[in-house]
């Protein structure tokens, strides 16, 4: 009977100390190994913010399927949907891990996220590549900083995701091989990513190193030079030059992507560029030193391209740039 005790204590005292959010700590170290930072990051934050207030303290074996749906029905009732299949499944691979590690019995999570409506699948608003001259023509007129124009130029050229380009430093950059080279740690793909600079990029790299304060990224905060702008930052500057609904900041991958391939360039390389590596022959196309000078071609007719859209001088490095020549000639 003793032994019995101290069995039925240790178990107690066992269940106390596993609750959700304790496991769920203790699988994201393990997860890390296979995500970016960033997914880490925001991961985390979606338990923090919609299921540790709520659950986060039971025992992980009173995780049950009626409990996690409870703790979830506020976002679904905002229509949030995306974030609560997100979160179901999130959920249901910390229960797989309490399972596999011997914590819990079995997984009453597993068909979550059937319990609530799908989301509808909205794809990013994009403009198609003859119409990039909109785009080119509403920056040159429009009322915005020129650090986020210089920004959305610069993502346009490069083909980087908003976060990408928001978050650039300037020791990622080395502008006498023309190399953008972006740490793991900020890739969805989790892996390297070099992108070749074309002139116009390493022009526009040129213009914001002449107007920032003395900090580690290209676009600093206006507010605090130690962080970066905000990855929305160009987001509502579109919505302010009339594009809302009609353009994102991720769209614009779109447009390059369907001038490329519309122009007959190799696919694989066109998948590299945007950092595409869901497919076997892309993953392939990195090991080969990320396919680097066979991509420039490629990028300096993107850049070529955006020019011939902004016919010589509505770009920010058009030969008749406003912005160029204040550069040059003060």
């Amino acid at each position: 009977p003793k032994i019995e005790r101290q069995i039925e204590q240790l178990g107690q005292k066992m269940a106390l100390a596993n609750t959700l959010e304790s496991i769920a700590a203790d699988w994201l170290m393990v997860k890390k190994a296979a995500i970016s930072e960033r997914h880490a990051e925001k991961t985390w934050r979606r338990l923090e913010l919609h299921v540790f207030p709520f659950i986060g303290k039971l025992p992980i074996e009173k995780v049950i399927a009626p409990v996690a749906i409870d703790a979830l029905k506020p976002l679904v009732a905002r229509g949030n949907l995306d974030t609560a299949h997100r979160i179901g499944v999130i959920l249901n691979q910390i229960l797989t891990y309490a399972v596999n590690t011997g914590i819990a019995v079995r997984n009453p999570l597993a068909g979550i996220r059937a319990s609530f409506p799908a989301p509808q699948a909205t794809n990013n608003p994009t403009l198609k590549p003859d119409e990039l001259n909109i785009l080119m023509s509403k920056l040159n007129s429009a009322s915005i900083k020129i650090s986020t124009r210089i920004l959305i130029e610069f993502q346009l050229h490069t083909m980087v995701r908003p976060s990408e380009a928001t978050g650039a430093r300037w020791g990622e950059m080395d502008l006498n091989k023309k190399l953008w080279t972006i740490k793991t740690t900020r890739m969805k793909s989790n892996r390297n990513h070099i992108v070749p600079l074309t002139d116009q990029a390493v022009t526009l790299l040129q213009v914001m190193k002449g107007m920032t304060c003395n900090s580690d990224f290209v676009f600093p905060s206006d507010r605090n030079c130690n962080t970066h702008i905000n990855n929305e930052t160009a987001n509502k500057a579109l919505g302010r030059i009339g594009l809302k609904g009609r353009l994102t900041a991720h769209g614009m991958r779109s447009i390059a992507s369907t001038a490329l391939n519309d122009a007959r360039f190799d696919s694989d390389l066109i998948e590299v560029c945007l950092a595409h590596v869901e497919s076997n022959k892309t993953k392939a196309a990195y090991d080969h030193a990320e396919y680097v000078e066979p991509r420039r071609p490629l990028m300096v007719w993107w850049s070529n391209f955006i020019e011939q859209a902004a016919t010589g001088s509505m770009s920010a490095v058009g030969a008749s740039s406003p912005l160029l020549g204040t550069i040059l000639f003060h």
